[in-house]
């Protein structure tokens, strides 16, 4: 696809539905007693991948547009189940159907045999579960279903997916489970496992569950923060840029790009602000000059670890140095978002560099674009790679433009005049 320079960039936007809660709230209803109703679903392919799979475990799942019906099952089915490209899918699963009767197989795409699992299998073999992955512990994985015990388990790094998967595994595990956090992650499934009904608490940087059946709960699903992104840095990086975008998840754990661009100095307001479970708001961006660089490291990194690209982008617009440190976990995603956002800026004309952890951008000359990038099937690299030619003196082409479609089937239509 050919994205050309934009011209100007004012908008309103009603952002792609937030993921991970849709991911959840089709997930956790699946074993639930009752029937619930999941509204604006974010059913791009990702999110479908979720529903097939709890699909063949037996739930009852119906789509109407954007709203999905879940009735649950408590007593799954085995099952041999595909999650396509989807890692939340994949690791929340493990650890769901660990203490539950019967055999499955989870399985994937080429990326998704190439990602780390076991340091979803480490934890929940501690617990007492059955789980056999291909060498080096990566998919695909057969799952036995045993009775599991409660344990107390440090997170060696900060990851939502593991910790949820723990959590879940602790619904059908005898005695207390306790997930110990040194830096805090997305707590999605936190607070929706509390919404059902489960005996889960937090204390301090500790999240502890015992063994609980879920209730049925309606959800609406506020916009994705991660989608809203692309449209925050096109608005603050364009000159005369302006966006206001609807219904958007202002959850603490998840807003870490909020609170860098403000500090870079952009100008940002809420309103129509919504006190949920899960907070949202309506965000205005506005056009600043005079932003400043960034430096960001690993206390921040769990609150926008997928927004990285997109700030990369920023940072060639912003005078100055800008430093992401504390990122390895983005070498472990869909693809190494390191090298590739770091290789295609350089050839849309960006100083930047890879480090070990992060990346160093010397921004402050744009980008002159003209060139082929490849985002190797990664949807948000796709995305912000569409964001930096839209922005740059000449457009680029991206080649496979419909993987941003994971996350965001409505994305590139942001990006048109």
């Amino acid at each position: 696809m050919e994205i050309k320079p934009l011209k100007s960039f004012v908008k309103s936007v009603v952002p792609a539905p937030d993921k991970s809660i849709t991911h959840r709230a089709i997930m956790f209803n699946s074993i639930a007693a009752g029937k619930a109703k999941i509204s604006n679903a974010l059913l791009g392919n990702d999110c479908i991948s979720t529903i097939d799979c709890m699909r063949r475990l037996g739930a009852h799942i119906e789509t109407d547009g954007d709203t999905v019906t879940v009735e649950g099952k408590e007593k799954l089915d085995s099952a041999s189940l595909d999650v396509g490209n989807s890692g939340t899918t994949f690791r929340l699963l493990c650890g769901l159907l660990a203490g539950r009767e019967g055999d499955f197989t989870l399985d994937g795409d080429s990326s998704i045999r190439s990602r780390p699992m076991k340091r979803v299998i480490e934890p929940l073999s501690a617990m007492g579960a059955e789980l056999v992955g291909s060498e080096g512990g990566r998919a695909p994985v057969s799952i036995h279903g045993r009775k599991l015990h409660g344990i107390s388990y440090k997170m060696p790094v900060a990851s939502a997916q593991v910790k949820s998967a723990i959590l879940l595994a602790g619904l059908s595990a005898e005695g207390i489970t306790c997930v110990h956090e040194k830096i805090r992650s997305r707590n999605h499934t936190e607070l929706m496992l509390k919404a059902m009904g489960a005996k889960i608490w937090i204390e301090n940087y500790t999240v502890s569950v015992m063994k609980s059946k879920l209730n049925a709960v309606n959800v609406e699903v506020p916009g994705d923060i991660s989608s809203a992104a692309y449209a925050m840095v096109l608005a603050a990086a364009k000159e005369g840029g302006v966006v206001t975008l609807k219904n958007v998840g202002i959850n603490p754990t998840r807003a870490g790009i909020i609170t860098v661009m403000k500090e870079c100095g952009a100008d940002i307001t809420f309103s129509s602000v919504k006190n949920n479970a899960e907070k949202s708001a309506d965000i205005t961006v506005k056009y600043a000059q005079g932003l400043k660089p960034f430096s960001i490291g690993r206390e921040i990194m769990p609150f926008l670890i997928d927004e990285i690209p997109a700030l990369a982008v920023l940072a060639c617009f912003i005078d100055g140095t800008s430093v992401i440190s504390g990122a390895e976990e983005l070498k472990v995603k869909e693809t190494n978002r390191i090298d590739t956002t770091v290789g295609a800026l350089k050839q849309m004309g960006a100083d930047i560099e890879a480090t070990d952890d992060g990346m160093i951008i010397r921004g402050g000359k744009g980008l002159k674009g003209g060139a082929v990038i490849d985002p190797k099937g990664d949807h948000r690299i796709a995305m912000a790679l569409s964001v930096a030619a839209a922005l740059s003196r000449d457009g680029a082409e991206i080649l496979n433009p419909e993987c941003a479609f994971v996350s965001y089937p409505g994305f590139y239509d942001l990006i048109s005049e």
